[in-house]
């Protein structure tokens, strides 16, 4: 494990460096393309206004993973218990799915304001539908040999699906989770982009339309730093939940 870090470490660094080697090399106007050094310097200047802008964004993430994780898993369970219910649902879900998403973000600043509210919903949407989808496939691909077992010892439909389903489709959820880590970012930052007085997407709208590309970089440089971060989390919560599933303790 530390040896994999070490080389994801050393590669990140040796493009950094071929990066500034390149802008050096070319002279590359600033406002076109900044070197590293110079996003350093942006970041430096104003540390607790990037950070404290970051923070914002993070809490609509961390919210909008949680409720969008929530509402979805319940969703799976209730459209799987219920056929009727799935055949209603799914079309809709997918209908909503197609949608583009910076044709839901005004609609939803409108809905809930220019706080945190309309950003913890839109990252919330963009969430709740990858595991919601991982989440109903894993439950309806349980064992038939388990849910025999199960009719033969007469055990009920909600222990079936408390025993049974649900652990038998956690490693499906994971995998949602996982994607949903990946994008969580993407919603918060819609939402700041269409109407915010804070977060790493209000920083980066202000800075294009001044032509301050160093601190752009330094808003996407700190949404990946944070997807990376939540990323590790879950896969670390994900191992200790999951360790009686062959292979998930080496996933990373």
């Amino acid at each position: 494990m530390l040896a994999i870090l070490a080389i994801r470490f050393a590669i990140a660094i040796a493009l950094l460096a071929l990066w500034e080697g390149l802008v050096r090399a070319t002279g590359v106007p600033r406002f076109i393309l900044p070197a590293p050094s110079d996003l350093v310097a942006a970041f430096s200047a104003l540390p607790f206004y990037y950070l404290g802008n970051a923070a914002v964004t993070a809490t609509e993430i961390v919210i909008g993973l949680v409720v969008g994780a929530l509402v979805g898993a319940l969703t799976a369970i209730l459209v799987v218990a219920s056929p009727a219910l799935e055949r209603l649902a799914m079309p809709i879900l997918a209908a909503s799915q197609a949608l583009p998403v910076f044709a839901i973000a005004p609609l939803l600043v409108i809905w809930f304001g220019f706080g945190m509210a309309s950003k913890v919903v839109m990252a919330g949407l963009i969430i709740y539908f990858p595991v919601a989808t991982s989440f109903a496939d894993g439950l309806k691909r349980t064992d038939p040999g388990l849910l025999d077992l199960a009719r033969l010892n007469r055990a009920s439909r909600r222990d079936t699906f408390r025993y049974i389903r649900i652990p038998a489709a956690l490693p499906a959820l994971a995998s949602g989770l996982r994607v949903a880590a990946a994008i969580a970012p993407i919603g918060a930052v819609v939402g700041e982009w269409v109407g915010a007085s804070a977060g790493l997407g209000f920083v980066m709208l202000q800075a294009n339309a001044r032509m301050q590309t160093d601190r752009v970089f330094v808003g996407l440089f700190l949404l990946a730093a944070m997807a990376i971060l939540l990323r590790a989390l879950i896969d670390l919560f994900l191992r200790r939940l999951l360790g009686w599933v062959p292979g998930e303790a080496s996933i990373a």
